[in-house]
């Protein structure tokens, strides 16, 4: 699995999973949990992280979607 995106940003990570899942991209979001038991200040942000072979797909179509500056660089 590669991380492409890093954010507390919820909107963010919710639009990207349905972009990236409605394009068969398998989608896993880390540290949501961890998220929640801090009380959701912002301290722990949640991970995107999709299967190596997709990551390519993945992020051209995140900057197609205009998120290019989400993207964790590789």
């Amino acid at each position: 699995m590669v991380e492409i995106i890093r954010t507390n940003d919820v909107v963010v990570l919710g639009f990207v999973q349905s972009l990236l899942e409605h394009a068969d991209i398998p989608v896993l979001v880390a540290d949501g949990h961890i998220s929640v038991l801090e009380g959701s200040i912002g301290a722990f942000p949640r991970r995107m992280l999709v299967p190596e072979d997709h990551a390519a797909q993945a992020r051209r179509l995140i900057a197609e979607a205009g998120l290019a500056a989400e993207l964790r660089h590789a």
